[in-house]
């Protein structure tokens, strides 16, 4: 039976590897609804070469180059909030979910709200609003799929047993481009440094969140959700070779662990094929040999202050993620901008979790809530902002 297949975040990395995966399997899987952000031209691309059912941006202003761009297609478009909702309420069996940021809330819950399959790349669902996530899903019968390498390691070596069993859950991290580097040189580093990422390439904001290990902290938080395990059994390793990807400790001393090399294709093809194992074509086999050897290493959390202050936030608890990831992107923002230096980011997300630490101790009940804290968060970081530089 062919599976329909709608793409949030169709002209990113995730999306574009998810675009190779059903050209592959056009037996299996067909385009349904395809979402970018602001690219009519990409996205008219990609919907044209998988002759999806419908294409949309999230950039109202884009909606007539988009139109022109698919004219004589036959393919209907829209843009803006409205016809991105339109995506997602769009007959699918599967939908990927893979838009960066809390950009991405709206449109992945309300995929959930109609108990689809959701294959989660948007590690901000779970970390601003996951509680409400995970109970809604329970409560519309949705079934969320770990799309992250790391979650998606996690699930396999899980492999069904109950967490009673487990002693440890394990994500790896690459270290990023500032592995080797002295705190000085770090704090120098320009954005271009800081989005030079050794492994995988992912976009501006995630290969800056990778290069200050946030990105390892937002994904603890999501596995906490994702498996429902206690944030004092969750922890990582620093592994350069990016081939194990996430490790099981058990109870009684043995480990599992999944490895493949850095290709995203193989999560995403996990969550396509439900259980079965999709070939990939121009896949690269893994060479133990000629890989030699695996190394691992410590989190340095006073280099990389940002695993740090999310750990703290996972154990506060509340909202305190859903604080903690609002400021970190109008952090990110403004180092991408030039405004701070790359400890300026976590220095404002440290700021702003214990300016808001009184205020939001519980969790968002529901998504709305939790746009709205992020909002509020927003603002404040931004007014913050020439405080910290003055101060830097």
């Amino acid at each position: 039976m062919t599976q329909v297949v709608t793409v949030f975040g169709a002209t990113g990395s995730i999306g574009r590897s998810t675009a190779d995966l059903l050209a592959q399997h056009a037996d299996r899987f067909r385009a349904g609804a395809l979402v970018g952000g602001k690219d009519p031209v990409a996205l008219a691309k990609v919907a044209r070469e998988l002759n999806a059912s419908f294409a949309a941006l999230a950039d109202e202003s884009a909606g007539p180059a988009l139109a022109e761009a698919l004219s004589g297609s036959g393919i209907p478009s829209g843009a803006g909030e409205a016809a991105v909702m339109e995506a997602a309420a769009r007959d699918a069996d599967i939908v990927v979910a893979a838009v960066s940021g809390a950009a991405g809330l709206k449109s992945t819950h309300a995929a959930l709200r109609l108990g689809r399959k959701v294959a989660l790349a948007n590690k901000e669902s779970l970390v601003c609003a996951g509680d409400a996530f995970m109970r809604d899903a329970a409560r519309y019968g949705a079934t969320i799929l770990p799309m992250d390498s790391e979650h998606d390691a996690l699930s396999q070596a899980l492999a069904g047993r109950p967490l009673a069993d487990v002693r440890t859950m394990m994500i790896t991290a690459s270290g990023g481009p500032f592995r080797t580097w002295t705190h000085e040189r770090i704090a120098a580093a320009s954005a271009a440094e800081a989005a030079a990422h050794p492994t995988w390439s992912m976009g501006m904001k995630i290969n800056i969140d990778s290069a200050s290990l946030m990105n390892k902290g937002l994904e603890l938080i999501e596995a906490h959700h994702l498996f429902g395990i206690e944030p004092e059994r969750l922890d990582v390793v620093v592994h350069p070779q990016s081939v194990i990807h996430g490790l099981v400790y058990w109870l009684d001393g043995a480990v599992t662990a999944e490895l493949a090399l850095p290709d995203m294709r193989v999560p995403i093809s996990h969550c396509l094929g439900l259980g079965d194992r999709l070939a990939i074509e121009r896949g690269r086999p893994l060479d133990l040999v000629t890989l030699g050897s695996l190394t691992f290493e410590e989190a340095d959390e006073a280099r990389f202050p940002c695993l740090r202050i999310a750990r703290a936030a996972l154990a506060a608890g509340g909202a305190a993620p859903t604080v903690m990831n609002a400021a970190n992107e109008i952090a990110v923002a403004a180092f991408i901008a030039g405004r701070i230096g790359f400890y300026g980011i976590s220095d404002l997300v440290e700021r702003a979790c214990t300016h808001f630490a009184g205020s939001y101790r519980t969790a968002p009940a529901d998504v709305d809530e939790a746009l709205a804290i992020d909002a509020h968060v927003r603002i404040w970081s931004a007014e913050a902002l020439p405080e910290l530089r003055a101060a830097g």
